[in-house]
């Protein structure tokens, strides 16, 4: 068996050898065949992480990436799609493309109209490359975001969730200086963020992005600007796992401190207490805290009159737990709390002058 497996793995090598110099050493229509075959040969094998290596050390990515700027759709297409393959689950391919020189065309892929489906493949190209940390600097500067940002509006279905996924990767870099968002970036993604199930990890990624988009007060404002901007990020609060309610929750604190009397009756108004209570409860210890510090500035009394969010929460959950049991004790306490802060907002508006 061990002898079978050596005499394959030779067979195999040859195969890699023989389609590697054709990509090298032949003309332009045997370069395309080679690439197709690099694809093929990728995609149908088992082993296929090996052959990545060995595709890679056979020296495949660099003339793979000079035909990425050549004149004939076909070689762009086949290379971008070999690439692909390549980089894919195999860190080292990733830095090696990227040092090879793809980001260039990938970027001036990214603002073809008429051929959008290199414009979709140069998206997943940039969101696979942008997944190796030491790639994130290079694509960062290369004048791809504004053009990943634009593809969230006028971009595929999937061209739109690649977008979404390599800005994730882009914003999240630990080097510095980090990346801010423009804020023409909020309405599609509030509009991507109403289409998704909430507590998917598109939503955790989505999130994160309105997130860092509302530390600017531009930023703020496109995001309530935006059709049921507060209305979503609300849903969310009360269907999102704990990574989105957390960021969306950050979101509301961050319009809620920015201009208390412009937002705060926005936010009620699209039913926010429930989840806000829930949060408080049951999200991390950021989302708790943020949590409390919004339900704080949602009710309207005065601070001498007025009970944090943090004891009401305890009475209320501790006394709907004697009634209903510890199954219970969260829905009863929300709707409890709803009341009594809807009671203390109510109270505060007929008091005031």
């Amino acid at each position: 068996m061990d002898e079978e497996e050596e005499r394959w793995n030779r067979k195999k090598q040859t195969v890699i050898d023989e389609i590697s110099d054709k990509l090298i050493n032949g003309d332009l229509a045997t370069k395309i065949q080679a690439a197709r075959e690099i694809r093929s040969m990728i995609r149908n094998r088992n082993s296929s992480g090996k052959i990545r290596a060995k595709f890679a050390a056979a020296g495949v990515i660099q003339p793979l990436v000079l035909m990425l700027c050549s004149q004939q759709h076909d070689a762009r297409e086949v290379s971008l799609l070999a690439l692909l393959n390549l980089a894919s689950r195999n860190e080292r391919n990733k830095e090696q493309i990227v040092t090879c020189g793809a980001i260039p065309p990938l970027v001036k892929f990214l603002k073809f109209q008429n051929t959008s489906n290199l414009r979709e493949l140069a998206t997943a190209a940039i969101l696979t490359l942008s997944a190796a940390p030491n790639n994130k600097p290079t694509i960062s500067n290369s004048g791809a975001i504004p053009l990943l940002i634009q593809i969230l509006s006028c971009g595929s279905t999937q061209g739109r969730v690649d977008a979404v996924t390599a800005l994730h990767n882009l914003t999240t870099s630990k080097e510095e200086p980090t990346i801010v968002l423009d804020a023409t970036a909020a309405l599609p993604l509030i509009n991507l963020l109403k289409e998704c199930k909430k507590y998917s990890k598109f939503a955790e990624k989505t999130t994160t992005l309105i997130e860092i988009i509302s530390k600017s007060p531009e930023g703020i404002l496109a995001i309530t600007k935006a059709e049921d901007g507060i209305l979503t990020l609300v849903e969310t609060v009360e269907d999102g796992s704990l990574v989105s309610t957390q960021h969306a929750v950050s979101v509301l604190l961050e319009l809620c401190m920015s201009s208390r009397s412009k937002y705060r009756e926005l936010i009620l108004n699209e039913g926010a207490i429930p989840g806000l209570l829930r949060l408080t409860v049951d999200g991390t210890h950021e989302a708790r805290n943020k949590a409390r510090l919004l339900l704080d500035l949602l009710r309207d009394s005065t601070p001498e009159k007025r009970l944090s969010s943090s004891v009401l929460e305890k009475m209320v959950h501790e006394i709907s737990g004697r009634v209903d049991g510890s199954k219970k004790t969260v829905e009863t306490a929300k709707v409890s709390l709803q009341d009594m802060v809807q009671r203390s907002m109510n109270m505060g508006s007929s008091c005031r002058p």
